[in-house]
């Protein structure tokens, strides 16, 4: 039996952010737990194939493999082992950590250190330099470490200090009757420490908005929708932590003679009346050049000519695709009235026996008189 696609068991869309793909996860898990459940038995499995999605689209690169070449590039196991059925505050530690108290760590302080976001660009290339490959420099907006501060968020001279509220923990315990509440930290915001004086280049974040120009290279063969991951280039980490990564969204630009299908080109070919009834020769436009094609007499609008190998290689193909040319007999326009006289003459004799050189008009004209007769 087939698996459901991730982003579909979460009900969320393949650009999702990371704190759609928690928000949705916590949603299915507080409707599906089989502790909240107890008579549905189908609860269990909804609970787990929740748990199991989000264990791959919240991982950045399990999410990358997922997203390229489907549940092949993932560990068709992971997460559905790992989500026990113990209690209900184990099962859902991972994202209720700051009202369950700690979360997986225990009851220890919140870690303050951060993996920066991932990043996405959308960045239009041309059919040539899709096929052949090439390199490209964009510029992007990135979160990066504060230089006056190197991070701290403190201005120059001084240090963040431990919150007097939470003592460093990132959390308080509130009493409320006869329960005890542990929540974050109302003064830090969890990250257990307190900046007296902020820095005055980025206001106590630690990070400031800057722009940078990376080379991008495009390998040939890549086509529309493929990603190219640019590893630790995304947004610069908090407080030591890891950058995240760059994601290079290909868009191709239209073009005006083929049209894209995977490996295969396509393209219109316009002939001559004279042309496809008598037959001859022309030339085709390729990406590598200029192709000889030759036409037999009494070709038809449709029909299509197929030149092997002369579409393109794709990223993951052994070879080149095809190029497809579609004709398109073309009707005279702006006609002399010695042009006029000849297609009148040839339109005459042509009458004498429209069965023989019209057999699909003919078809037709006795399909409508069959209708109206009926």
């Amino acid at each position: 039996m087939a698996k459901r696609d991730y982003y579909e068991i979460l009900g969320i869309n393949r650009d999702a952010a990371e704190d759609e793909i928690k928000k949705a996860y916590r949603k299915l898990a507080m409707k599906f737990h089989p502790d909240r459940n107890p008579d549905n038995p189908k609860a269990e499995e909804q609970f787990k194939e929740a748990k199991n999605a989000y264990e791959i689209l919240s991982d950045a690169k399990k999410r990358a493999a997922y997203d390229q070449f489907g549940h092949a590039g993932v560990d068709q196991q992971a997460g559905m082992g790992g989500a026990g059925m113990g209690g209900f505050g184990d099962a859902f530690s991972d994202i209720f950590g700051d009202i369950f108290g700690g979360g997986r760590g225990g009851g220890g302080g919140r870690s303050n250190v951060y993996r920066g976001a991932d990043l996405r660009y959308n960045l239009e290339i041309t059919l040539e330099d899709a096929a052949r490959g090439s390199e490209t420099r964009i510029r992007i907006p990135t979160m990066e470490e504060c230089e006056s501060c190197k991070g701290t968020g403190a201005k120059k001279g001084t240090a963040p200090a431990t919150c007097p509220t939470c003592s460093g923990h990132g959390q308080v315990r509130m009493q409320q009757g006869f329960f005890s509440i542990q929540q974050t930290c109302p003064k830090c915001h969890g990250t257990g420490r307190f900046i007296a004086e902020p820095c005055t280049s980025c206001h106590g974040a630690g990070r400031v908005k800057q722009h940078k120009t990376l080379s991008v290279k495009i390998p040939s063969g890549i086509d529309e929708g493929d990603r190219i991951r640019l590893s630790g280039e995304g947004e610069h980490g908090v407080n030591g932590g890891p950058p995240g990564d760059l994601y290079v969204q290909i868009h191709l630009k239209p073009h005006p003679v083929f049209q894209r299908d995977h490996d295969d080109l396509h393209c219109e070919m316009p002939v001559s009346f004279a042309a496809a009834a008598l037959g001859g020769e022309i030339e085709i436009p390729t990406l590598d050049g200029v192709a000889r094609l030759k036409i037999p007499a009494e070709t038809q609008t449709g029909k299509v000519f197929r030149l092997r190998g002369k579409g393109i290689k794709g990223v993951r193909s052994i070879g080149h695709g095809d190029l497809l040319c579609h004709v398109v007999v073309e009707t005279p326009i702006h006609l002399t009235e010695r042009q006029k006289e000849l297609l009148l003459e040839f339109e005459s004799i042509n009458e004498e026996d429209t069965g023989k050189h019209n057999p699909r008009a003919k078809s037709w004209m006795d399909k409508v008189k069959d209708f109206f007769s009926a």
